[in-house]
């Protein structure tokens, strides 16, 4: 396939991403120049590119050759990266604080925490919401740190099907350019960064249209100032309000999952830049687990090789991972460690300085979703704008 390529920053970018694959000991920076950059041979950033790239695919080669490891690397668009250009590429945009201070906000009755950590001897051994025909397609965020606004749109879609049987595809966007944030918790907002409970409040306010209504704009990484006039375009859906579950309860998210629906998790993923296949445990062992990300959590199971995990649907595009998903290690007894950066220019104003977070990658610390999830009077496409 033929790609366009367009210069951003330092790093070309292709207007169609390759998928991540397991390359061979053969594969050379010039073919993967030829695929994903257009550096010129000889140049400088040519040589610095070329060895990071060798670097990193002798490690990826280390990695997936040992029969212990249960996930495999790849070569994909970030494999010139390091580590911390990958972190500052857009790609990722939660909080590391989370706003615990932030309370759940509900119209309605929710159901407790207590019964949420009652037996799972009923549950299921696996559950996917995909095969329920409430999860819409994996989406890509580009380079605007938005997965806060992406995994809440995704979270407010299912819980608006299961519903109401309806599927309705949301706009980001609409978060991204127009939910305020001021106490600054994970940014300053839009592509700088915020959290669910931010996205939340104001769908609970404002309510939410369509992507065919306001299309997503921000994958370069700048997002416009917000242009939704709420009365010349009344909202598609509504939510009464959100619930957070008990911070760290991994009884009480296996119990959600099934029993109320898709949840908005929040995780380290600077980690998962080259994740290509396999149930992922990079994150074990971590005595600093920094949450940077936010995702959606739909479903659960266990590999014959890789034991016990939790399906993600992220939002780095349908060519990254499995199909747009990753699959993290699951434990009944989660290993726990510290958030030693909160306040890292991402936090909420006050918020504490460490924070206790739980499961691979942090998923157990931070889990919520919407309440009163419903279609308007204005729903199923009856208006146009």
């Amino acid at each position: 396939m033929v790609q366009m390529r367009l210069f951003v920053g330092q790093f070309f970018v292709s207007s169609v991403l390759a998928s991540t694959f397991l390359p061979t000991a053969d594969y050379s920076f010039d073919d993967f120049n030829r695929e994903f950059r257009g550096y010129q041979p000889g140049t400088s950033v040519y040589v610095h590119r070329k060895a990071i790239f060798e670097e990193k695919l002798a490690s990826i080669l280390a990695h997936n050759a040992d029969s212990r490891n249960t996930w495999k690397r790849g070569v994909n668009t970030y494999a010139d990266q390091t580590l911390a250009e990958f972190r500052n590429s857009g790609r990722l945009g939660y909080n590391r604080q989370l706003a615990r201070h932030m309370s759940a906000r509900s119209t309605e009755d929710a159901q407790s925490g207590a019964n949420l950590r009652s037996s799972q001897a009923s549950l299921p051994a696996s559950w996917d919401w995909r095969a329920k025909g409430v999860i819409s397609d994996v989406k890509d965020q580009g380079h605007c740190g938005s997965c806060w606004a992406f995994a809440t749109t995704a979270t407010v879609e299912s819980h608006v099907a299961l519903k109401t049987g309806t599927m309705e595809v949301l706009s980001p966007q609409q978060l991204v350019s127009c939910a305020p944030n001021p106490l600054q918790c994970g940014g300053v907002g839009g592509c700088e960064g915020s959290i669910p409970e931010v996205a939340y409040d104001y769908i609970q306010l404002y309510g939410m249209i369509t992507e065919w209504m306001y299309p997503y704009s921000a994958y370069f990484g700048k997002s416009d100032a917000c242009s939704l006039n709420s009365t010349a375009t009344p909202s598609v859906i509504e939510i009464s309000g959100y619930q957070k579950l008990p911070a760290n309860d991994y009884s009480a998210v296996m119990k959600a999952l099934v029993e109320i629906g898709p949840l908005a998790v929040n995780v380290q993923a600077d980690v998962w830049s080259d994740y290509v296949s396999g149930v992922f445990d990079g994150c074990k062992n971590a005595s600093n687990v920094a949450i940077d990300h936010v995702v959606q959590l739909v479903g659960y199971g266990t590999d014959p090789h890789g034991g016990d995990y939790w399906l993600i649907r992220n939002s780095w595009d349908a060519t990254w991972g499995e199909n747009g998903y990753i699959r993290l290690k699951r434990s009944s007894s989660p290993e726990c460690s510290e958030d030693m950066q909160p306040l890292d220019g991402t936090g909420c104003a006050g918020g504490p300085a460490i924070q206790h977070v739980c499961g691979q990658c942090g998923i157990l610390f931070d889990v919520s979703y919407p309440l009163g999830a419903k279609v308007t009077k204005y729903g199923h496409h009856e208006i146009l704008v």
